[in-house]
């Protein structure tokens, strides 16, 4: 078996609501995952499910209720060098006025890159995100999708084994969700591990090699998109997703799907 780089078990996470004489509510509840080393592992659910919760318990921005989470064999509550972590979050915030070299070079410093390594560095990741003819502009002048791109490099700076991105194809045109879907690929074919969250299911089918579909904090499938597809009887991932989670269609929306087909 290849060697487990992110693992969690029977995670749970509870918050007190904010509204008065509400009960403790259960963002997570007994969570088992398993990403092994070189995955590309989709993590799959609606809005609300506890996908952000448990990235944020790996990284170390929250702390579990119940259970462990594991980071290269590194329990999460211990103090454990990030170094080797690359993470975009799903909202990436940026002062305008930097240019793409100057943000880069504030990370490089942030993860204590050797000063003789960082161009070399900043060359290598823009490249990677086909950045490096407007890496002289102000972030102002970028598009959402380039802007995107840049939370990538950011991310990719220290060279991490392992990346944990949140959505980070959310709210990109088709063109930008493309570009997003080459570079995991490329992460991929250099034997990077990448754990993501998406929604555009038609994107986790295409780089995935597994994927987790999580529904009101609790793990309700896992593994190989062909075998979810076969042992749901469904056409797609999409599909599958949409049995999962308990959606059903309302009448006149299946009419009016007959109607289309």
């Amino acid at each position: 078996m290849t060697e487990a780089i992110l693992k969690t078990k029977d995670l749970r996470v509870e918050y007190r609501s904010r509204e008065l004489g509400q009960e403790m509510k259960r963002a997570l509840k007994g969570l088992n995952l398993e990403v092994r080393r070189g995955e590309v592992y989709g993590f799959l659910g609606p809005n609300g499910a506890g996908k952000t919760t448990t990235m944020n318990v790996l990284l170390g921005f929250v702390n579990a209720t119940a259970g462990d989470a594991w980071l290269f064999g590194v329990n999460v509550r211990e103090p454990i060098a990030r170094q080797r972590i690359g993470y975009l979050p799903e909202q990436t915030y940026y002062y305008k006025f930097l240019t793409a070299e100057e943000i880069l070079r504030f990370y490089a410093k942030i993860f204590r890159i050797p000063k003789a390594d960082v161009e070399r560095r900043i060359d290598a990741v823009l490249k990677l995100v086909e950045l490096e003819h407007a890496r002289k502009r102000q972030i102002k002048t970028y598009s959402k999708g380039m802007q995107q791109r840049v939370g990538l490099a950011q991310a990719l700076i220290n060279d991490p084994d392992l990346l944990i991105l949140d959505e980070p194809t959310s709210g990109l045109d088709p063109v930008g969700r493309m570009k997003v879907r080459e570079i995991i690929l490329r992460l991929k074919n250099e034997g990077k591990t990448v754990f993501f969250s998406s929604h555009e299911l038609g994107e986790v089918e295409t780089v995935c090699d597994r994927v987790a579909i999580l529904a009101q904090g609790e793990l309700k499938a896992e593994g190989q998109v062909a075998e979810l597809v076969r042992l749901h009887q469904q056409p797609n991932l999409e599909q599958v997703f949409l049995k999962i989670i308990g959606y059903h269609e309302s009448n006149d929306q299946l009419t009016r799907n007959r109607q289309a087909a």
